[in-house]
């Protein structure tokens, strides 16, 4: 009877021992993030991945580790692994490294001709594969995107991707982003303009490219939609800025010229779509404008803006501007 007791003990921890060492089969949910630092030893590896539920036994893991000959050889970073991760590929995954994450930081303002090569850098894919991600056609009929592209639904963040995530995944994620950031009550400022939300996005992506400070944002929006309501043309360097085939910092008059409907010194009204990814504060100053009557505004040397609503003022406010930049070049 003992004898068969002990057999039965034997057979169980085998197979405990096999299940957690192969892996359980159920690859429905993933562990949350495990970030193993640099210079961490194994043994310190190893308590996170228990606490992370990872491994259910420190114990054994350490022995399968110590027989593999791999306690000395793990690699830093942040890990998650699916739910039915056995020990043989936890392991090979932190000794490789294949298992981290790869880290992405889109910043605000960001358009597609910069996170294209961002994002294919990071996820080791062409830039080919995210520009054939972003003209995703399901994705344009869920958000109701008139444009060709999904330019400004790509929200500005900082992603964490598992190692093989293609580029049509990390696009997903980032326009899943963008659902979850936008408010329910943002619907009902839609239908309080009268505006779609493509229109407040491809507003907020211009707010975004000009506001150098927060608090400037909504008088900025004012300015705009006021000229839309008046019938005036934009005249936003920034549109000119993104129809232009290259990136230039500064616009000149030569440049003023070129045909595009994203040139809003010659087209009335908004662009046929964004200009960037507007992050949550642009948007919200696209759909709350400040009450005010400004038409204008120009750029002080601060990176702050003068604001007028006649071009009488406007001009002045040009004039007072260069003088008091002449006066402190003469110092």
């Amino acid at each position: 009877m003992k004898r068969l007791l002990l057999l039965a003990v034997l057979v169980l921890a085998a197979w405990f021992a096999y299940s957690e060492i192969a892996g359980s089969g159920d690859a429905t949910t993933f562990s949350e993030r495990v970030v193993i630092p640099k210079g961490a030893s194994m043994r310190a590896a190893v308590e996170s991945l228990a606490v992370h539920e990872v491994i259910g036994s420190t114990r054994l893991f350490r022995w399968y580790t110590a027989a593999a000959g791999s306690a000395r050889t793990i690699k830093p970073g942040t890990y998650q692994f699916p739910s039915d991760a056995g020990y043989a590929s936890v392991l090979d995954a932190l000794v490789t490294g294949r298992g981290i994450m790869r880290t992405v930081m889109i910043p605000e303002g960001f358009d597609l001709r910069d996170i294209a090569p961002v994002l294919a850098k990071a996820l080791s894919v062409s830039e080919d594969s995210v520009r054939v991600a972003v003209t995703d056609t399901t994705w344009r009929r869920r958000l109701n995107v008139p444009a060709a592209s999904l330019e400004g639904y790509l929200f500005p963040a900082t992603y964490a991707f598992a190692d093989g995530t293609t580029a049509r995944e990390a696009v997903n994620a980032m326009l899943e982003r963008f659902e979850s950031v936008w408010k329910p009550e943002w619907d009902a400022r839609l239908k309080a303009m009268t505006i779609s939300r493509h229109d407040a996005i491809t507003m907020a992506s211009i707010v975004e490219k000009e506001a150098r400070k927060p608090e400037e944002r909504a008088l900025i929006s004012a300015v705009y939609w006021n000229r839309v309501k008046k019938g005036m043309l934009l005249q936003a360097d920034p549109t000119v800025q993104y129809a232009l085939p290259q990136h230039v910092d500064r616009v000149f008059y030569k440049d003023l010229e070129v045909e595009s409907k994203y040139n809003t010194y010659k087209y009335v009204g908004l662009p046929p779509g964004p200009i960037a990814s507007p992050g949550e504060a642009s948007i919200a100053a696209a759909l709350a404008p400040a009450d005010v009557p400004y038409l204008f505004f120009v750029a002080r040397t601060d990176g702050g803006h003068e604001f007028r609503t006649t071009f009488a003022q406007h001009q002045q406010a040009i004039a007072d501007i260069k003088r008091a930049k002449r006066t402190k070049q003469a110092k």
